[in-house]
């Protein structure tokens, strides 16, 4: 068996990436990376197509789930606050609730940096 070879481990259950042997044992690594693990060369055969297809799409999902949780997991600053009785502010407001209210991040986004702005210039910061 070549390294790099994808093979299932019928012990594990899993597919994994064939990186040689250590002594008795076939040493693999899961498909997109992590710890390798030592299977029975006698419980490991070639994966089929869609083996390899399905632990590749697993790898991905868990690559992307951890990066989201990572970005998730960061503090966000505060929404700006508008001056009661700004015209502007109360504009700004009225924009970001209506952007909301349509689903639409984006907008959402600009009238929060606009606000901020505004409050920095005109109200000292807010």
């Amino acid at each position: 068996m070549e390294c790099g070879t994808f093979v299932y481990d019928e012990v594990a259950g899993v597919v994994g990436e064939f990186r040689g042997s250590d002594g008795p044992y076939a040493m693999l690594r899961p498909v997109g990376g992590g710890r390798e693990w030592q299977a029975d060369p006698a419980r490991v055969r070639p994966a089929t197509q869609a083996e390899r297809l399905s632990a590749g799409v697993r790898a991905v999902n868990e690559r992307a789930r951890a990066a989201v949780s990572a970005h998730l997991d960061r503090e966000l600053p505060p929404l700006p606050v508008p001056v009661k009785g700004c015209g502007v502010c109360d504009d700004l407001a009225e924009l970001r609730r209506k952007a909301l209210l349509r689903y639409d991040g984006s907008a959402e986004s600009d009238t929060i940096v606009l606000l901020r702005r505004h409050l920095a210039q005109e109200h000292d910061g807010g």
